[in-house]
This record gives C-alpha cells, structure tokens and sequence, in this order.
C-alpha cells in the first residue's frame, strides 16, 4: 500500500492540522476513530470535489484509487460550522456543490478552492462571516479544567459543537493514546495502565473498536519496521 502522506501544524487557532496525500497501488488503509471532523479536498482523474468529513466513532477501512490526490483541513475540537448541523455530523460524510472546477458552493456562497500551502486563508474567511466558530468550554474541559456548569449543560455544548458525547471523545482518546504507546515500545501492561484501561482485554477491545487493530498487531507493526 503506497501513499505520499505529509502533515503540517498551523498558526489558526481553529486548526488542527493540514495534510495531503496520493493513492499509490493498493491504497486501502483502516482509518482510526476520531473525534474531530475533517474538510476534504480531492482530485480523481482530475476532477475535484469538497466534501466534509463527520468525526468517526470506529474504524472503518478505505480504498482510493491510484493516483488520487487530496489534501485535508482537521479541525480543532469544538470548532465548527454554524451552517451544517453537527448532528449529522458523525460517521457521515456531506458532498459540496461544485460551481466549477475552481470553486464550490457552502452555505449559499461561492468559495474558491484553497490548496494545501494557504488554506489558513480559507478558513479565516470563514471566522470572519461567521461561518466557523469555536467553544471554548470544549477546549476547557479537554484540558482538564472544570467549568462551574452543570453536566448537562457540558454534555448539551459538546453535541452541539462536535456531534458527540464527552464520554465518547474520552474513549476514543484513551484507545489514541493507548496506541501511540504500544507504537513507541512500551509493554501491554504498561500501556494497559498508563492510558488507565480496567485491564487488558479491556484495552483489546477498545483498540479493536475504534483504531481497527488489537494491541498485539500495533506492537509487532512496530517490531517489523
């Protein structure tokens, strides 16, 4: 399975981070569980579209073929679009019109198509009509500070600004942490404690679940690179 895959940081606070890749042979990786959602932007056979990516709440595998060319936007958590509900957000995804093959149309404007090295400016014109906002109390309680609001109120601006439940996000965080140790060589049972699973079929089904390989084969990956 061939890929170019890059990524890059960004100085928008509303931004993630950037990345693009190309479809070599076989491209069909399993792509890991997320809470962020994505803006998509792709080139098959020349022909581009834009489309955004809901937040996953399990792996799911995919296939592109040869040659296809895309770069992507992840958004911070708790930033989003004022204009499309978040509750159809997860596990979804929504095709934008194109105009022509220079832009496309989102929230009844036309928008030209961005690339990979100025999309910042894309999305601060987004900021500016209002269009992309962000939560903060998303980011205060991911951080680990407590807000003196109740818990249905966290849980209500959570949906509201992401699509899914805190517990969800939590878990999907726990099984990407969990990963990332087994990836750097730390044992089972340590990983097992350190991202604060039960025990370890406990960690075995979470990874199942949401990053598509059990513990196991993320260690012996590791062993074979």
């Amino acid at each position: 399975m061939d890929s170019s895959f890059e990524s890059r940081a960004s100085d928008s606070p509303y931004i993630e981070a950037v990345w693009r890749d190309r479809a070599g042979s076989d491209y069909a990786p399993i792509c890991p569980a997320s809470g962020h959602w994505h803006l998509l932007f792709m080139k098959r056979n020349g022909k581009p579209s834009v489309s955004i990516e809901g937040p996953l709440t399990r792996s799911k595998s995919v296939r592109q073929d040869e040659g296809t060319e895309w770069f992507g936007v992840t958004f911070k958590l708790g930033t989003f679009l004022t204009a499309i509900p978040t509750s159809a957000l997860p596990n979804a995804q929504t095709i934008l019109p194109l105009i022509i093959k220079t832009s496309f149309e989102l929230a009844g404007s036309r928008w030209q198509l961005p690339d990979y090295d100025n999309v910042e400016t894309f999305v601060d014109r987004l900021v500016r009509e209002h269009l992309l906002v962000s939560d903060p109390l998303v980011k205060a309680v991911m951080s680990g500070q407590l807000p003196e609001v109740s818990e249905r109120t966290v849980r209500r601006r959570f949906l509201n600004a992401t699509g899914l439940a805190p517990k969800t996000i939590e878990q999907i965080s726990r099984a990407t942490q969990a990963a990332a140790l087994l990836e750097q060589g730390v044992s089972l049972l340590d990983a097992t404690y350190q991202a604060g699973y039960a025990d370890q079929p406990h960690m075995t089904r979470s990874l199942k679940h949401f990053i598509g390989y059990t513990p196991s084969q993320i260690a012996q990956a590791r062993k074979l690179e």
